[in-house]
């Protein structure tokens, strides 16, 4: 790990502008990415900003009847959450089906929504990444990968995005909240804040220079019957292959959200009108488009196969 400066913010405003101030700085609160990415010298900031002291570690009810998460809430804290277990169920699940106790324990919201992808080449600094080194190629696309992105790809990156938080919270159409370096504020709409990879792989989010997360909103409450199914290559501590974010209402209609398959939580919103016409319908929507390689191309037939079993468990809930 190379040697770095260190220093305490102040408030959200005074963190954002000393990040504008040195494009060589990281934020760090839980450090459960940051860290390792440090160690690998994938990240290798010279300064580090702490922001583990703002107080954004609350979860309060909004006027509109919805949530504000602070983004320093850790991920142990929102999955156990009153209100996030009777209203929000699927973010709760999918907080639970990620990582380990132990890391839910240090990972904070808006850690979780900014990790880096876990695609093998990425993190093999002897291969060429885009993402990593702009314009250095994708090693993945002739290489191994078998868990690697079928949509939303580009010739530049197949990456996928590794966070189970960010697809429930792309299902509930949660707002990230933010402040820039001149104090000024806006709301970013979860469908609009991560960002496919195109030409330019190593920007992952619509986040502007220095600006930093405060919170995430969730609406008021959908109501209906919540699921969170992750498939995965190991039965915990392994991120998905597929997981399918869905809900469904009393009169059969339904909302889905997937991780696993792109660059970014995918949500599609013509699979949620075929929500009626069953799995098959829905799978038919969501991957329309869809590009493979030999290796994933497995995940066409997973992805159906998870929507099934969905169906199927909310059929035996009902």
């Amino acid at each position: 790990m190379k040697a770095f400066t260190y220093e305490r913010a102040k408030s959200p405003a005074q963190a954002a502008a000393a990040a504008a101030s040195n494009p060589a700085s990281k934020f760090i609160a839980g450090g459960t990415n940051l860290l390792d990415l440090m160690k690998l010298q994938i990240e290798t900031p010279t300064h580090l900003i702490d922001v583990n002291h703002l107080g954004l570690d609350e979860v309060a009810t909004t006027k509109d009847g919805g949530l504000r998460i602070g983004a320093l809430v850790r991920n142990t804290d929102l999955a156990a959450h009153k209100l996030v277990r009777r209203d929000y169920a699927v973010l709760s699940r999918a907080l639970l089906s990620g990582a380990s106790g132990q890391l839910r324990n240090k990972a904070t919201t808006a850690g979780n929504l900014l990790q880096r992808t876990r695609c093998p080449y990425f993190y093999d600094t002897t291969k060429p990444c885009n993402k990593r080194k702009p314009g250095a190629g994708c090693a993945a696309l002739s290489g191994y990968n078998r868990n690697l992105a079928i949509l939303g790809t580009s010739a530049d990156c197949i990456a996928t995005h590794p966070s189970d938080m960010a697809v429930a919270m792309r299902l509930l159409d949660a707002t990230v909240e933010t402040v820039s370096p001149d104090g000024s504020t806006r709301a970013i709409p979860m469908a609009d804040f991560h960002r496919l990879p195109g030409n330019t792989p190593h920007i992952d989010t619509n986040l502007a220079a220095g600006e930093f997360i405060t919170s995430v909103v969730l609406p008021k409450p959908l109501g209906g019957t919540h699921f969170y199914r992750k498939v995965r290559d190991r039965a915990s501590y392994a991120f998905a292959v597929v997981s399918v974010a869905a809900v469904f209402d009393a009169s059969g209609g339904g909302r889905f959200a997937f991780g696993g398959l792109a660059h970014k939580p995918w949500r599609i919103e013509t699979a949620d009108a075929a929500a009626s016409q069953g799995p098959t319908a829905v799978a038919e929507a969501a991957l329309a488009g869809a590009k493979t390689t030999p290796q994933n191309a497995y995940k066409v037939d997973l992805t159906r196969r998870t929507l099934a079993s969905t169906f199927a468990q909310k059929g035996a809930a009902a």
